[in-house]
């Protein structure tokens, strides 16, 4: 096979805690191929008033610091980290699309010659580009870049959501269109994708088999430790309304006080609102380092997904389904068309919280070697290096 170049543009920092589709198909290619990953550059809005994230922190103070910083950093053999310097402007409030389309390939601009430079400095040529889901900074980049191909990576339904809704909604079809493929990780995604470009492709979503293993021997953490010995329910990720059914989980709660309800990860205002913080058998247990989830899901009893129907989930497919599969554990989530159509055959689904509490209830009181096998077999079938192989196939393929 031959050597390829990649320059991966997105929404999402590769110097976290935690990897996304693009971070982690983009360190798997570059076990192969040399590889440019850009993390995202800093809006003026962002500079004024900071972040919360302490990645996006780290990186406002590297602008503000007096020295002049190598931003290029070469992170592995194969793979290099650009971390802007120039600031982009904040436009996302102006209500006319036309003007923003204006202002927007000015930041284009702006993003897209840092990365000329460092595609310079490097010695990359022909480059495949991928644009994981960055519609506006990087709209206008395959025409400043020029890459061999354009790669538009369709992994959330992000436009459903307000930020995204105003010029989103008219800018992604253009970016669908005019991007040489589209790489999707659920069909649902593929088949809108289709509508604008034919060559669109769906590659499926990976997981880190290596981190989330079976085989190995995970201590119990202290805070599941302290638990009473009694069933545990557990959830790991973000606790956002937007994607979650916080009614679904209070009912479960309440219905069932005999079992521990397990919440791990951040939540949003809605959550720590909720009624779940006054019922004694949810447990909210914070966000928690990535490395330790394997640890968490080792000692649930059951593994739940317990997303909210809406045109945010519908269509999207979980990573962390993979990685309940991965350690073997039953899991129950909502049916949404994606877990319909992919996991079917290895999670519980439930379409009404009656149904739900019916799926935990059965999970709970039989399980078979065979059912725990079958799950191991779907996530690994879902590793980030057969999806890797998946992008190159398909380029390859494209290129000739």
């Amino acid at each position: 096979m031959d050597k390829l170049d990649f320059v991966f543009v997105s929404l999402q920092r590769i110097n976290t805690d935690r990897d996304s589709t693009s971070t982690a198909i983009a360190k798997e290619l570059a076990k192969t191929h040399r590889v440019l990953y850009v993390n995202p550059p800093i809006d003026r809005r962002t500079l004024w008033f900071g972040s919360d994230d302490p990645y996006i922190s780290d990186h406002i103070n590297l602008l503000r610091s007096n020295k002049a910083p190598d931003n290029l950093e070469k992170a592995d053999d194969n793979l290099w980290v650009l971390t802007p310097l120039n600031i982009i402007e904040s436009i996302n409030w102006i209500p006319h699309t036309g003007i923003f389309r204006l202002l927007n390939r000015r930041n284009n601009s702006i993003f897209g010659g840092e990365i000329q430079a460092a595609l310079n400095k490097i010695g990359f040529g022909k480059f495949i580009f991928i644009n994981d889901k960055d519609i506006f900074r990087s709209f206008y980049l395959k025409e400043m870049l020029r890459p061999r191909l354009s790669v538009y990576l369709d992994r959330d339904y992000i436009v459903g959501m307000d930020y995204w809704k105003r010029h989103g909604t008219k800018l992604e079809p253009d970016l669908y269109a005019k991007s040489d493929l589209v790489l999707c990780n659920s069909p649902g995604f593929t088949q809108q994708a289709l509508r604008y470009n034919p060559n669109s492709f769906y590659i499926g979503n990976g997981c880190d088999i290596t981190l989330f293993d079976p085989a190995r021997h995970y201590d119990v953490p202290e805070d599941v430790a302290r638990l009473r010995d009694r069933p545990i329910v557990g959830y790991i990720g973000a606790l956002l309304d937007i994607r979650l059914d916080i009614s679904l989980l209070v009912y479960l709660a309440e219905s069932r006080p005999a079992w521990n309800l397990l919440l791990v990860g951040p939540e949003d205002e809605a959550f720590a609102n909720s009624k779940l913080h006054t019922l004694p058998n949810v447990f909210f247990l914070g966000k928690i380092e990535s490395s330790l989830a394997p640890a968490y899901i080792r000692y649930f009893d059951v593994c739940i997904n317990p997303q909210i129907k809406n045109s945010i989930t519908e269509e999207n497919f979980p990573l962390k389904i993979n990685e309940y599969l991965a350690m073997g554990k039953p899991t129950v989530a909502t049916k949404t068309n994606v877990m319909e159509q992919v996991f079917s055959s290895v999670v519980s689904l439930a379409s009404s919280p009656e149904e739900f509490l019916h799926c935990v209830e059965s999970c709970l009181g039989s399980d078979t070697q065979a059912a725990t096998q079958a799950r191991i077999d779907c996530a690994r079938s879902f590793s980030w290096d057969k999806i890797a192989q998946n992008v190159v196939e398909i380029v390859t393929q494209h290129l000739k």
